[in-house]
Order: structure tokens, then C-alpha cells, then sequence
């Protein structure tokens, strides 16, 4: 077989579909956790494989500075080093480039970067992006591109576009494993005609999948999804539609309204070990004072490892106490959670009551206020770009 096939059971606005590669095949709508330094955060591989997860998502950035692209080699390739028999995509590293902006200087070439490590010097560029994915071994690699700022001036925005565009190029032309599929990514920030223009220009060289970048960095929620639709109305129905770094369940499902196929985040897991557990009815603190002593599950009717032997009481006196067992608990169940969440989605679509669906999550699910949920985002981005 080729590196992937695509096939779509349910066609139309909301889609559902099956992704095929020689290390197993995804049902889709799909959600990615992340592992960018090849692994789950607290987890191990089969308890991710348990719940249902076929398809991961590794870093080239991170992996490509901790252990490196030799150490990882040595072992065969990323699925042997981390113990991973199912599906990976591999992210270039063009995004943690991006959030780590003062440290890196971007130009027609490549890009050159500070690690974040140790401040050691690094170049980039989109043949060395496909090199080292290849050498990981992932079944999906991305096309290194330029993520610019969603503040930035049509003029910065469109110059990023036309790079993006030509690395994009560079990359095809750098790859050489058959196994491996390449799927660029459109940028354009908030203008419709610069995303338009980015996408047009990139499925007229028939990649086998397209990513949707440089989105939920700072925008609102509801310009999210308006640019997210005004792209997959470019991209072409036979091939994966993936929308990069997104993945708070509400997102999610209006994202699926609007043509998405794949999604990745860390905020799943990274919420999780700050406290923050996802229920039917929202998100919620489990640290809060309100939970002390409570004998309930943290989610009535999930089946997670978590909620089945233990009580949200429980799970709130191990994050008093700063106990790491409650980092892994938490995780499990948020991204229990989340495999649930696609699950119910994709059979949404399935049966023509997607719209009904959307309609009442969205009802009762309880989302962050917006302003807080900006002013959270810029302050995590601005502490990301602080670090050294």
C-alpha cells in the first residue's frame, strides 16, 4: 500500500472517515494527544492504546534537541524508542520555532534558533525538517513552515504565506521514503484571501493530506472556526483535513461542523496536571475547595480508570498534597474523556444528527470566559517565550 489511504464513509460538511498507514488504521473525526518528547506525560503507551488511541503525535523540534535524531536512530526509529506500535505523526517544529520567537531569526533559507535547553545555536531548514523526520520514522511528517504572529500586519502575514508555500515545495522534493507521508500546512492568519490563496496553491501539488495552521494562538473562538471554514472549503474532500493545536472539546465540535478531520493538542493533559478535568458539564478545578470530601466520581457515567475507583474527594486531596499520582489520574481521565467525546462525534455524523448533537453539547457545556481564556493564552505563550 502507499504511505496513507483516505477513505470517507460519511461525506458532506461534517465528515467521517478512516485513515489508513502501515502501522494501523484511525477512525476519524480523530483526536492526536501529544507526546512531544515521545511520550504522554505520565502515561505509558498501552494505557494510551487501552483507551482507544491509535495515532500520537511526537515533535520533531523537541526530539530533535533531547535525545537527538542519532540516539533515536539507534534504536530502529521513533516507534521502537518509545514503544509505540500504532500510528505517528511527526509535528517539523515550525510552531515551537514560533513560540520560542526571541530566540530564533527566520529567513528565505531557514531558520536559525536558540534551544531552549541550554542556549545552544540551531539551523533549520526544510530539507534538515524532512531529514530528521525521516529519520524518526513517523507515518505522517509536516512540512516545516512559518507561523506568523495572529497580531501581525497583512504585509508580515502574506510574506509568511509565500515561504510557507516554498518550503513547502522544498520539502516535497527533499523527501525520500515512500512510508512516510507529507502533508504541508496552509497559514494566512485571519484574512480569508491570504488562507484561500495559501491552500490553493498547496493542493494543486496533490500532498496526500493538509494541515491547517497558525490558529488558537490568541484569535477568538469564533474567528477560529470562521477561518478554519473558509480553508476546508479549498481543500479537496478526498484527502485528511488536520487542524493544528486545537483541543478543547468545544472547539472540537464546531470544528468537525466545519470539515476537520484531525486535531492534536497538549492542553488535554496539560490542564490536567494543573487541576483541571473535563466533564459533561465543562471544566473544572478539582483542587477547588468544593471538592473536599466529596464521595462522587469527578464525572457521573465515565468509565475512565480514574472516576471508576475513586472518588472526586480523593483526587482533590492528592492535588493539596501535591501527590504525583494525581497528575496521572487527572490525565487518564481527560483524555478519556476526549476519546469519548470523538467517539460519540464520529457516530454523530454517522447517523445524520450532527447538527442535533453539536447543538445540545454545546447547550450544556460550560466554557471559560472568553476575555479570561485570552488573556490565559497570551500569558502562556509570554511565559513560553521568556523561558531559556
Amino acid at each position: 500500500m502507499t504511505a496513507i489511504s483516505f477513505d470517507l464513509v460519511k461525506t458532506g460538511p461534517t465528515r467521517a472517515g478512516n485513515l489508513h498507514t502501515l502501522h494501523g488504521s484511525v477512525e476519524t473525526p480523530c483526536f492526536m494527544p501529544v507526546g512531544s518528547q515521545a511520550t504522554i506525560k505520565t502515561l505509558t503507551p498501552d494505557e494510551v492504546r487501552d483507551m482507544g488511541y491509535g495515532l500520537i503525535l511526537a515533535n520533531n523540534y523537541h526530539l530533535y534537541l533531547r535525545p537527538g535524531t542519532k540516539v533515536v536512530e539507534s534504536y530502529g526509529g521513533l516507534h521502537k524508542f518509545m514503544g509505540w506500535d500504532g500510528v505517528l505523526l511527526t509535528d517539523s517544529g515550525g510552531y515551537q520555532v514560533f513560540s520560542l520567537s526571541p530566540l530564533r531569526k527566520m529567513s528565505d533559507e531557514g531558520v536559525t534558533f536558540r534551544s531552549h535547553i541550554d542556549g545552544s545555536e540551531h539551523f533549520f531548514s526544510p530539507e534538515l525538517a524532512v531529514k530528521y523526520q525521516e529519520s524518526f520514522g513517523a507515518d505522517i511528517i509536516m512540512a516545516l513552515d512559518e507561523c506568523p504572529p495572529v497580531e501581525g500586519s497583512r504585509e508580515v502575514i502574506a510574506a509568511a504565506v509565500a515561504r510557507t508555500h516554498s518550503w513547502a515545495l522544498r520539502c516535497l522534493k527533499a523527501k525520500t521514503r515512500d512510508d512516510q507521508a507529507l502533508f504541508p500546512i496552509v497559514q494566512g492568519g485571519l484574512h480569508a484571501d491570504l488562507r484561500r490563496r495559501s491552500a490553493e496553491g498547496l493542493v494543486a501539488e496533490d500532498f496526500p493530506g493538509y494541515a491547517i495552521g497558525g490558529l488558537a494562538i490568541g484569535e477568538s473562538k469564533d474567528q477560529t472556526i470562521e477561518i478554519t471554514a473558509e480553508t476546508t472549503s479549498v481543500l479537496p474532500a478526498g484527502k485528511p483535513r488536520y487542524l493544528m493545536g486545537v483541543g478543547s472539546p468545544e472547539d472540537i465540535v464546531r470544528a468537525v461542523g466545519a470539515g476537520i478531520d484531525m486535531f492534536d493538542s497538549a492542553l488535554p493533559t496539560r490542564v490536567a496536571r494543573n487541576g483541571a478535568l473535563f466533564t459533561r458539564q465543562g471544566r473544572i478545578d478539582i483542587a477547588n475547595a468544593r471538592y473536599e470530601g466529596d464521595k462522587n466520581p469527578i464525572d457521573a457515567g465515565c468509565g475512565c480508570y480514574t472516576c471508576a475507583r475513586f472518588s472526586a474527594g480523593y483526587v482533590h486531596h492528592l492535588f493539596r498534597a501535591k501527590e504525583l499520582l494525581a497528575y496521572r489520574l487527572a490525565t487518564l481521565h481527560n483524555l478519556y474523556y476526549m476519546r469519548r467525546l470523538m467517539t460519540e462525534i464520529r457516530q454523530a455524523v454517522i447517523d445524520d444528527r450532527y447538527d442535533d448533537f453539536a447543538r445540545d453539547f454545546l447547550s450544556t457545556y460550560r466554557t471559560t470566559d472568553e476575555a479570561v481564556r485570552l488573556n490565559q493564552k497570551r500569558q502562556w505563550l509570554k511565559d513560553r517565550n521568556s523561558e531559556t
